[in-house]
């Protein structure tokens, strides 16, 4: 094998990859694997798949990972990886919240690229140390927020660009699920488990959780920047220790307004994420749920419904496009076209030139966006829903 990795397809040196978490019984890992693999582009080749040895080296040996090159802590493998001639080129960290940012920080140190699940960190003084450690080093650092991958939002954002929709003036987005409605972190199960402590979660519970995601999508699509919040958190639940449902009001500079709404104590709803803008000229809507459809609607004109794969989508649509129309194409090709544009930005690192202008990812930048958004949700709830500024990045 060269120290480029193994051929893909294609005939380029597939990545070499590492992961930290996501070892056995962690849902996120597995997504993160075959995101990663969906167009051979990653060989994933080392782990510290989870905080407990005995459990990371049944998980390496699981996924095939030759023994040398299944460690037991993340600083052994970031310090071991960056001495290897073939050592990994790029870490997905799919830990719980409050480890993202020590793995983060000691791949970026040793020269490796990162690809981290999101939120990027418990706290916003850790993402802009991050944001710091990624400019010093000249590595990537990608946050994995997966729905700016699908094609139909790569298609609004294009429309908003190009000025379809006139000057924007509302922004509704909303993500409702109902898998918290009952105190579920008290059975043990470990997704509710670590997502309502927080000491693992951080001071965000379903606003870091999808609030998170809501925000992203809504700043991706619009290119707003948002001025100030106002933020009612609440726990439904009795005993919960973070928020399960929050009404935020948001205020954008240029004047745009907006509201988001997440819940996790929702019922009949399962991950119904939906987003909605309204220009001078014109209103988009996209639902997660259906995701190969956006519909549009010019002002005194009827609706119409723009399909992915077909001729009415767009360019930006089209580069994310992977199968024909009429079949679902979603959360997996979501994630993968994040790992896929990470992968061209990778390549060109390489030969130390920049990527092709229309590869687009959340960088560390929008990860710090996203931590700085929770700590303003908190903050602004503490004062009764009163109005906060939220820090420029």
């Amino acid at each position: 094998m060269s120290i480029e990795g193994r051929k893909d397809k294609s005939g380029k040196d597939r990545i070499r990859l590492g992961m930290v978490g996501g070892g056995e019984g962690a849902f996120i890992g597995a997504v993160h694997r075959l995101a990663a693999r969906m167009d051979d582009q990653y060989e994933l080749v080392a782990g510290a798949l989870s905080s407990t040895p005995a459990k990371a080296k049944r998980s390496g040996a699981a996924l095939g990972l030759v023994r040398d090159r299944i460690y037991t802590s993340f600083a052994e493998m970031a310090e071991k990886e960056a001495a290897r001639e073939d050592g990994i080129e790029a870490v997905a960290i799919v830990t719980p919240n409050h480890m993202h940012a020590p793995a983060a920080r000691a791949f970026l140190d040793a020269g490796i690229h990162v690809i981290c699940d999101k939120p990027l960190t418990t706290n916003l003084k850790d993402a802009l140390d991050l944001q710091k450690r990624a400019k010093t080093s000249r590595r990537l650092l990608a946050v994995t927020y997966n729905y700016t991958g699908y094609p139909m939002v790569r298609h609004a954002r294009q429309m908003v660009e190009e000025g379809a929709l006139g000057a924007l003036r509302v922004v509704q987005v909303e993500y409702p699920q109902d898998w918290l409605t009952e105190r579920l972190e008290a059975t043990g199960q470990k997704q509710a488990a670590w997502r309502s402590d927080p000491k693992q979660s951080g001071a965000g519970g379903s606003i870091g959780d999808i609030g998170t995601h809501a925000y992203n999508l809504a700043s991706f699509v619009s290119g707003l920047t948002l001025d100030s919040l106002a933020a009612d958190l609440s726990s439904f639940v009795p005993g919960r220790k973070l928020d399960d449902n929050a009404h935020i009001l948001l205020r954008f500079r240029g004047g745009a307004k907006g509201m988001l709404w997440c819940s996790q104590v929702s019922p009949g709803n399962e991950n119904n994420l939906r987003l909605r803008l309204y220009g001078s000229k014109g209103g988009l809507e996209w639902h997660q749920e259906h995701p190969n459809q956006l519909l549009w609607s010019p002002f005194g004109e009827a609706t119409r419904i723009i399909s992915r794969g077909t001729g009415s989508a767009n360019a930006a649509a089209a580069r994310m496009t992977r199968i024909p129309p009429g079949h679902p194409e979603g959360y997996l090709e979501g994630f993968a076209n994040i790992y896929g544009e990470v992968a061209a930005a990778i390549r060109a690192a390489r030969h130390r030139r920049r990527p092709d202008p229309s590869v687009t990812f959340p960088t560390v930048t929008d990860g710090a966006k996203g931590v700085a958004f929770i700590e303003a949700c908190v903050k602004s709830a503490s004062r009764n829903a009163g109005w906060v500024k939220v820090p420029k990045l």
